[in-house]
This record gives C-alpha cells, sequence and structure tokens, in this order.
C-alpha cells in the first residue's frame, strides 16, 4: 500500500490552443498539430498527477480549462510576468511541501519522484527541495518543503543554464537538494518523437504516431526517431 505524502503538485500549463502552445513543433506540424501534440502532453500529465499518493492538486492555467483537464485538480489562473514570477506566485498559493511540474515531460512515471515522495513522507526528511533538470539545460520539475517565491524570482528562465541556475539559487540560499533524473522536454517535434517512443501505448505516443500519415517530412522524423528511452532517468 502507498503512503499518501502530504505534498500538492501543481502543474503549470497553457490552454492548447492553435499557435499559442508548442510552436516550435512548426514545421514540420501545422499549428493546429502542434496543439494537439500540446494537448496529449498535458493529457497524460494530469493523468500522472491523479494517480500520484498526494494530498492536493493544482492546474495553474494560462487559458481557459477544459472540464476533462480540470477533474481532480483545483483551478487558478496563472500570475502576471515571466516565467519566474509566475512560478513563484504559486508558493503564495501552497502553505505545505509543494512540487511544481511542466506540461512537457508526459513519460513522466512514479519511479521518476520516487526519491522525493519518500523523503518528505519521512518524520525528519532529509532535503528541503528537490530538482529536476531537464536535457535543455531548464528544470521539468521543481520542489520545496517551504514554498518560498524568492527562492525563484528572478532565477532566468528558458535558457541552457537555467537548471543550473536554479540549482545554484537553492544551494546558495543553505538549502540540502536532492536531485531527480534528468529528463527530455518536448520542445520540438524530434523531442515529440523520442518522448513517444519511451512510452509505448500511451495516448501521447498514439498523438505523435498518428501524424505519421501526414506531411511526408513528418513520418521521415518520426522513422529517424531512435527506439531507446531518451527520456529514462540517467
Amino acid at each position: 500500500m502507498i503512503t499518501e505524502t502530504n505534498v500538492t503538485v501543481a502543474v503549470i500549463a497553457k490552454e492548447c490552443l492553435p499557435g499559442r502552445v508548442k510552436t516550435r513543433l512548426c514545421p514540420p506540424l501545422t499549428p493546429a498539430q502542434a496543439a494537439a501534440v500540446a494537448q496529449a502532453s498535458l493529457s497524460q500529465t494530469l493523468e500522472f498527477v491523479r494517480g500520484l499518493p498526494v494530498t492536493g492538486r493544482l492546474l495553474v492555467l494560462d487559458g481557459t480549462a477544459r472540464p476533462e483537464d480540470s477533474d481532480g485538480f483545483r483551478l487558478i489562473p496563472q500570475a502576471a510576468g515571466g516565467l519566474d514570477q509566475r512560478l513563484a506566485a504559486i508558493c503564495a498559493a501552497v502553505p505545505g511541501p509543494l512540487l511544481i511540474l511542466g506540461m512537457d515531460t508526459p513519460q513522466l512515471e512514479l519511479q521518476h519522484i520516487q526519491d522525493l515522495l519518500d523523503d518528505w513522507a519521512a518524520p525528519s526528511p532529509v532535503h528541503d527541495a528537490w530538482l529536476g533538470r531537464a536535457s535543455d539545460g531548464g528544470f521539468w520539475g521543481l520542489a520545496l518543503y517551504t514554498p518560498r517565491g524568492d527562492l525563484i524570482r528572478g532565477v532566468p528562465m528558458s535558457t541552457d543554464q537555467t537548471g543550473a541556475a536554479q540549482l545554484a539559487r537553492l544551494t546558495g540560499a543553505g538549502l540540502q537538494v536532492g536531485q531527480l533524473p534528468m529528463l527530455d522536454d518536448v520542445d520540438t517535434f524530434a523531442d515529440a518523437a523520442h518522448v513517444a517512443a519511451t512510452v509505448p501505448g500511451t495516448a501521447f505516443a498514439a498523438a505523435v504516431a498518428a501524424l505519421a500519415a501526414a506531411p511526408a517530412e513528418v513520418a521521415a522524423a518520426l522513422a529517424a526517431a531512435p527506439a531507446e528511452a531518451v527520456g529514462s532517468p540517467r
């Protein structure tokens, strides 16, 4: 039996509208196809969070939520400002242990955050924070036992040094930081094909595979994607 952990998981996301999400998938995808891939990624991430043994779930959304997405989540709008400010604002909404996830890692499994959950379920947790870094230099997950916006605000986002800068901010504040496995974000179509290959049989993999019958350049990109699990821990 899995013990419930006193953690709130917040998923920060955008409404998946053509031209507003995953624009780096175009080309080879059309804006509508890119939005479909984004929705598949978000839906799978939300389904993963629904199954976690945690006490709270937030969907922090820029846009209007679909009923099937908000099911099981407390819905709050994203704050104004840059990504660092929007992430920092989530800390004000959660008094206790907080894990923030993006919508770009549909390959997430319980094993990727099990160490965090085990640590924070213990009577005396070892770590004050956990960071899941992405292979592009960013991060896919940030957890704070005591949420504080100042630990995020001002960190330069969307660069190949974001993960390193966020880690430096945490350790510079004297926190003990645990490291979660490095994963690949879905930013380009090559990323989507790689990640889909690691999670066969999922809705995300099916959404990506369906595009093989679309433009020839999409089919070629899928064919070129290696079969190894590039999104697995390493």
